[in-house]
């Protein structure tokens, strides 16, 4: 598909975020598609959206992937999208929809922290993200 960057609006750059980070396991579980549906639906940075296109928003998200230095096109144009105000805004929402389904992959690390490289989110900005969601997806039997 693309030769470079696409050029994306800053909520598309976090939907693209969120598929990238999802599928660099393998596979976007069904938990993590529900996660990006909610984060969707709640963030206000998307207030103005809807979900009726984030099927093909993921598909174009997986065939800019499957590119060439995909993974980079993608990190890439997310950073040129997102104004640097939102750059914990849409860790917040990867870190949401990574640690949904309760099991984090190394891959799924490697990527969390080219994000935090690529959108300059400071160590103890996102040491508070990971926390916080690590409280949100707690559930009665959990342990620590």
């Amino acid at each position: 598909m693309a030769d470079g960057p696409a050029n994306l609006t800053p909520q598309e750059a976090v939907i693209y975020l969120m598929v990238m980070t999802s599928a660099s396991d393998g596979k976007i579980t069904d938990t993590e598609l529900r996660t990006i549906g909610r984060v969707v639906r709640s963030f206000p940075l998307f207030s103005e959206e809807d979900e009726t296109g984030l099927v093909a928003m993921a598909e174009a998200c997986g065939n800019l992937m499957a590119s060439d230095g995909g993974l980079h096109k993608v990190l890439d144009s997310a950073a040129a999208a997102l104004p640097s105000h939102l750059g914990e805004t849409a860790y917040a929402a990867v870190v949401d929809v990574v640690t949904a389904d309760e099991n984090l992959a190394m891959t799924e690390i490697r990527v969390l922290e080219l994000i935090r490289e690529v959108l300059k989110v400071p160590d103890d900005g996102a040491q508070a993200i990971e926390h916080a969601a690590r409280a949100r997806h707690m559930t009665v039997d959990a342990v620590s």
